[in-house]
């Protein structure tokens, strides 16, 4: 909440002076409307003056049009700046989930980060509102009609102050008992949009496996989570209006009969006593006013917690300064590994001793069982991740010397499951480049894409559905491997991105990508010996470990766990 008020607010704060000073005059405004009606019942009327009553009647009309017109104004104005605030929030808020690394995405979770940029930022929002309608204007008619029944009956006001304490300590006490509740609340809304995301995504293979009653189940226990800590929440909270009515209502029925006590003694007027109760009455209000922004504080506190926690994240991959002695490797190397450990969590590696170089315009092709690290070793090899021993050089440069968006613009990547947005297919494949027609046309031919991609046009126009789901599971992988190509990258990186396709289909965009980026070093992940096998290194993990290194050839005589795959792929190879 600090970082919200200290750092976002702060461009506003003139204008927020303005708006409360607006909203300061139309809050006494409304407080002279009662000590008005009382001088006209106990000091106007008695004179039976008409002139008299129409001149305070009209005092009292000018007071209300400016409490409205000041209120109204003061309302837009806090509007506005609640509104750009929270726009502030949410774009710095989506820019540091943008450069957030790989391991702090796993850390925060994707629902938890979805849910911080739309839910928590419109707690923010509607408490920053409320707080400058309200936070303002509550307070004054409070303070203000306190002064007021003081200066007019000091010995009703005493009744009204003496319960005061009461309600500050009720209010203090519950709010404290209740923002961690709201905090909580947050983390189960969290996991209940990770089922739901899952589901929907998933939709399909839930039907076709006939498992809709299971995850039924499986939401309605998180469900049950999310409405249980709401209740808790929403339990805890809902004590405080009724606490502060009852209070409030005592205290009211105290100022009864003290005045009624008063009046009939003689030594007040009936007149102050209407304009104590219309006080009251406003005192009321303004402490309900408060105990509701007690509510909404405590959730927009709540809030404002999990946005810090990801504003407050430091960058986990830091640019590193050159030493005295240089990083530079010698020789013609495009991609050099030496000796490079990695693990997730820190206990067993999931990549060991991995080591070996690749010269400019060569391609590499990557081959194991699924698990082996073929995805993590193209994920350390963009610095998605550092790793835990060992040194990655890219042109000679140690990867953590590079500006990571420089060293990232140098790679074309096509990962394992990526994602086609409900865009056109030339905007998919654009991506916010400044990339001619020419080019997108070039890398979809490129891709095998062009002619699909024309008849989608003719047929049904060219926009994709969320994820390309109007698209087959080649279609896709063309589409995303001719994002990569289109800017002709110095470095391409392929996942396993033509599981989907079929062998001529393969075999052409591969000719493609040796005849038209013949400067480009390529990294060729696949589960087929036939994608990798023309390559000219080829290397085998297992388990996190390379256990060959060589051409198809070599690998053939000295690779027993090669040889297997290429033999039940293809038939050559002895087993």
């Amino acid at each position: 909440m600090k970082r919200v008020i200290t750092y976002y607010l702060k461009p506003y704060y003139f204008r927020m002076g303005i708006g409360f000073t607006i909203k300061f005059i139309g809050s006494v405004m409304d407080l002279c409307l009662p000590w008005i009606l009382a001088h006209i019942i106990d000091e106007v009327i008695p004179q039976q003056n008409i002139r008299l009553i129409w001149l305070w009647g009209a005092a009292m009309i000018l007071c209300a049009f400016i409490a409205v017109l000041f209120n109204v104004i003061a309302n837009r104005m806090a509007s506005r700046v609640a509104t750009w605030t929270t726009r502030a929030i949410r774009h710095d808020l989506f820019a540091k989930t943008m450069y957030l690394s790989r391991q702090q995405m796993d850390d925060f979770t994707k629902p938890s980060l979805i849910s911080r940029l739309t839910t928590d930022t419109y707690n923010v929002n509607n408490m920053l509102a409320r707080i400058q309608r309200l936070g303002v204007r509550a307070p004054i008619l409070l303070i203000g009609g306190i002064i007021f029944t003081m200066a007019m009956e000091p010995a009703l006001s005493a009744v009204l102050i003496a319960v005061m304490p009461f309600l500050v300590l009720a209010m203090t006490q519950i709010s404290k008992k209740g923002m961690p509740l709201y905090r909580r609340l947050q983390e189960a809304a969290d996991k209940m949009v990770c089922l739901v995301r899952e589901d929907i995504a998933g939709i399909r293979v839930i039907k076709a496996l006939s498992k809709t009653g299971y995850e039924k189940e499986k939401f309605a226990a998180v469900n049950e989570d999310v409405i249980q800590s709401e209740r808790k929440a929403e339990v805890t909270m809902a004590v405080l209006d009724p606490t502060t009515s009852f209070l409030l209502n005592m205290g009211l029925v105290g100022v009864i009969l003290v005045g009624a006590y008063r009046v009939n003694a003689g030594i007040s007027e009936v007149g102050k006593i209407l304009a104590f109760m219309t006080y009251f009455t406003i005192i009321l209000n303004a402490m309900m006013s408060i105990s509701r922004m007690f509510v909404m504080i405590s959730k927009a506190a709540a809030s404002a917690a999990r946005i810090e926690q990801v504003l407050s994240t430091e960058d986990d991959l830091p640019v590193m300064e050159a030493a005295a002695d240089g990083e530079k490797v010698s020789g013609d190397e495009s991609i050099r590994f030496e000796h490079v450990t990695f693990s997730y969590h820190k206990a067993e590696p999931d990549l060991e001793d991995i080591h070996f170089s690749v010269k400019k315009g060569e391609m590499l092709g990557i081959i194991g069982s699924t698990g082996s690290g073929k995805t993590t070793l193209a994920a350390l090899l963009m610095r998605l991740m550092d790793p835990d021993e060992g040194r990655i050089f890219v042109n000679g440069q140690d990867v953590r010397l590079y500006d990571k968006q420089d060293l990232r613009s140098r790679f074309g990547v096509v990962f394992q499951n990526d994602t086609l947005f409900e865009d056109t297919i030339h905007e998919n494949v654009r991506m916010g480049r400044c990339l001619s027609e020419e080019q997108l046309d070039c890398a979809l031919k490129m891709a095998q894409a062009h002619e699909f991609t024309k008849e989608k046009e003719r047929t049904e126009g060219a926009k994709l559905d969320i994820r390309g789901a109007n698209l087959s599971g080649g279609q896709k992988q063309r589409v995303l491997v001719a994002r990569a190509l289109a800017d002709k990258p110095e470095f391409l990186v392929l996942d396993d991105s033509s599981s989907a396709l079929d062998y001529r289909t393969d075999a052409r965009l591969r000719k493609e990508i040796r005849e038209k980026l013949a400067d480009t070093t390529t990294v060729m992940i696949a589960q087929r010996v036939s994608s990798v096998m023309h390559a000219d290194h080829i290397m085998v993990l297992e388990e996190g470990k390379m256990i060959g290194y060589g051409t198809h050839e070599e690998l053939l005589q000295s690779c027993s766990v090669y040889r297997e795959i290429s033999y039940s792929q293809t038939g050559v190879g002895a087993v």
